[in-house]
């Protein structure tokens, strides 16, 4: 593939366009997920999403890989499988080193995003991160480095005594490309004191990022539903969510997905969301994020059958052809592996032509049906 791709290394404008009129208000969009049949919710979505795209876009996918540089954590979310205490005898941290092949290899499937995940680990010194960081910009200067949750870049920033800003500044310097919506859960601290009371609240996260957008760094947002927590919350999530876009302009998508309870210590409490509850919040999302361009359907934790119909439910991409994921896997769900013919053919069967995309949505290659 000989497309060209953008110069991911520097920060990406932020145009911030009027909000729209006639927006939904809390009630009718709680009204909307609770008590509207399911097929003319699916029809309002994709009404909405039409307005953006038209009927003939492609659905989009990135090709990309979730590289875990260190599994230690002090946060010790309820929800968490992956994570291991510091001093555990399966703790690790990596090198650029051992980490380089498996770059290499995302880079020989003509993959553009490498997204950085890791614990929250008191352990690691600001310049880890920034050497890291730099090492892979420097050996791969066409990755989209797509790194590290809002959590993450609080601690860095507590533990190098650095406001946020600079913190951020840092990174982008060092060639931190786009922030990933990793540990959004539930934006209510009535959820988050109950299932992950160690990691910053609602408003740390959303602070960290409107502060990323404001120096021009691209993000995504997600939603972890099916824990302990009410629709309401859910909608309050939708809400904050939308008030940050209508002053940044800063997310490119929302990636809404249920909790993988098996592994978990959350596993009898959470109710396990549906297949009918994840098209649902997914239709809502469409509605309610009307200043968001993309919303993802994922075949990763929710299967392939329930990504294709989110397709018809308000969504436009299918999120990444993952080369590797260790973290929602090790809840114990089956990892479907997906090579870029599988993506294109699910994506087919949809009646859907389909488009590689990098992280800021431009389309790299179209396959058509």
């Amino acid at each position: 593939m000989s497309s060209q791709l953008l110069d991911t290394a520097a920060p990406l404008s932020v145009p911030v366009a009027e909000p729209p009129k006639n927006r939904l208000t809390r009630q009718e969009a709680l009204k909307l997920l609770l008590d509207e049949p399911l097929l003319s919710l699916g029809l309002q979505a994709e009404a909405e999403k039409a307005k953006r795209f038209g009927s003939d876009d492609p659905v989009t996918f990135v090709i990309d890989r979730n590289v875990n540089y260190t599994n230690v954590c002090t946060i010790d979310c309820m929800f968490c499988a992956f994570y291991r205490p510091p001093g555990h005898e399966e703790a690790y941290v990596h090198s650029f080193e051992t980490l380089q092949p498996k770059i290499q290899e995302l880079v020989d499937m003509n993959g553009t995003q490498l997204l950085l995940q890791g614990g929250v680990n008191p352990e690691l010194p600001f310049s880890y991160y920034t050497d890291l960081i730099s090492q892979i910009r420097a050996h791969y200067p066409e990755l989209t480095i797509h790194g590290f949750s809002p959590t993450e870049i609080q601690q860095m920033a507590d533990g190098a005594g650095y406001d946020l800003k600079t913190t951020l500044q840092k990174l982008v310097e060092a060639g931190l490309s786009s922030i990933p919506g990793a540990g959004g859960e539930i934006l209510d601290d009535a959820v988050r004191q109950k299932v992950s009371r160690k990691k910053v609240d609602t408003n740390g996260w959303l602070r960290v990022m409107e502060t990323a957008h404001q120096l021009g760094l691209r993000t995504t947002a997600t939603m972890m539903f099916g824990m302990i927590e009410q629709p309401e919350h859910i909608i309050n999530h939708l809400f904050r969510l939308r008030e940050v876009q209508d002053r940044t302009g800063g997310f490119t998508a929302f990636i809404p997905w249920t909790f993988q309870a098996p592994n978990t210590r959350l596993a009898k409490l959470g109710h396990m969301a549906t297949g009918e509850e994840y098209l649902r919040v997914l239709a809502v999302s469409r509605l309610v994020l009307d200043n968001f361009d993309h919303i993802q359907s994922s075949w990763l934790t929710q299967g392939l059958k329930l990504c294709q119909t989110g397709l018809y439910f308000g969504a436009d991409d299918v999120g990444g052809l993952v080369l590797e994921e260790n973290v929602v896997t090790q809840a114990g769900i089956k990892d479907e592996t997906q090579s870029l013919e599988t993506m294109v053919k699910l994506i087919h069967k949809t009646g859907k032509d389909a488009a590689q995309r990098d992280t800021a949505y431009n389309i790299l290659r179209r396959f058509a049906r």
